[in-house]
């Protein structure tokens, strides 16, 4: 059987890791990056971490407005599916590459698996949100990691092919956070001892486009340093760019700015953080995993079980929230136990993709394992 993959961004290579492992045990994949992360700090050193192989296809197609980087993608990917003429269509998340990749595959009646389906955060401006719409709409098999992913497919009339498998991303960060804490030295690197730090990250385009709310989130950012706790950022390339058009001074001895880390450094980092403040989806996922208190810099989140678990607070771009929740983390944050995944999402993904029952195959339902 072959089955073709299209990812293109950082979540994507980690979610696509242990899917990848498990399915090339039993079929043929075809590995294809449209190049939407194409740094070395962005691509290559996961690909190299998670034990990715080559791509077959390396689109190369780079950062672009919306339309030109789906475009550009929708274009190469279908010439890619006619020439392979795979049986399947594998894709990932919510990004460009996503979309480009099922809206190709659904021209060509190529039947499409979505892994991570069913995700919403009912905010139609985020472009993430059309292209998880689009794509489950258009998706033969949808992969919920979560019972509230269901619903939300039921809610819309989908109910063929929905299965709930677990998160993949759980399946990398358990494979993964034992290598991490032996073999990451990014503490040493930025001269931090566990639970000293705070760790933030910010990426999403709501926030870095808008100049007034991102200046808000690093003046809150430095003013949480500036209170004598260092504060760690790695800065996403679009981050950069445009922190560079503001007139902000971030030359504060307790703000460390960094590049990209690598997948481990950032288990790392969010495992031994004081807290984590995000506008990640990604990211709110690991701190709940890990048990870390979170504060999503967004007003909603698909990941609602990690607010109801007491583990993460939604204080949008909001300065005053975002210290009443840092500074009370003993007060607001509940302590309760994760929720658990089992590790083997990617397992049920490839058993239902390729229909096979391999001794490797986990078969049992979903239940719980922590960290």
């Amino acid at each position: 059987m072959k089955i073709m993959t299209v990812i293109g961004a950082r979540p994507q290579f980690i979610k696509c890791a242990p899917v990848s492992r498990c399915l090339r045990k039993c079929a043929t994949e075809i590995l294809v990056h449209t190049g939407q992360h194409y740094d070395l700090d962005m691509s290559d050193c996961f690909f190299h971490q998670l034990q990715l192989p080559e791509p077959n296809y390396n689109l190369g197609i780079g950062s672009a407005t919306h339309a030109k980087q789906t475009g550009e993608m929708l274009i190469a990917i279908e010439n890619l599916l006619l020439q392979e003429k795979p049986e399947v269509l594998l894709v990932y998340g919510d990004t460009n590459s996503t979309l480009a990749g099922a809206l190709a595959a659904a021209k060509l009646q190529i039947p499409i698996a979505h892994v991570e389906a069913g995700l919403r955060s009912f905010n139609s401006r985020m472009p993430e949100e059309l292209n998880r719409i689009l794509t489950d709409h258009v998706s033969s098999r949808l992969f919920c990691p979560t019972n509230t992913a269901v619903d939300n497919l039921a809610r819309e009339g989908i109910t063929n092919g929905v299965q709930l498998v677990g998160d993949v991303m759980f399946d990398a960060l358990w494979q993964h956070h034992l290598v991490a804490d032996s073999q990451s030295t990014i503490l040493q690197k930025l001269t931090l001892s566990p639970k000293s730090y705070f760790l933030a990250t910010i990426h999403r385009a709501e926030n870095t486009d808008n100049l007034s709310k991102l200046v808000i989130i690093i003046e809150t950012l430095l003013e949480l340093s500036r209170s004598g706790t260092p504060v760690v950022l790695p800065l996403h390339p679009r981050t950069r760019k445009k922190l560079a058009e503001t007139n902000l001074d971030v030359t504060c001895s307790k703000m460390i700015l960094t590049r990209p880390v690598s997948y481990i450094d950032m288990l790392k980092l969010e495992s031994n953080a004081k807290a984590i403040l995000t506008d990640s989806g990604g990211v709110q996922k690991e701190a709940f995993w890990l048990s870390v208190p979170c504060v999503t810099l967004r007003d909603e989140t698909e990941w609602v079980e990690t607010v109801a678990s007491g583990w993460n607070f939604v204080a949008g771009v909001d300065r005053f929230r975002i210290l009443r929740y840092v500074y009370g983390i003993n007060d607001h944050f509940s302590g309760k136990s994760p929720v658990g995944e089992d590790g083997h999402a990617a397992e049920r993904i490839v058993a239902s993709i390729t229909s096979k029952s391999c001794d490797w195959v986990c078969t049992r339902p979903l239940g719980a394992h922590t960290c």
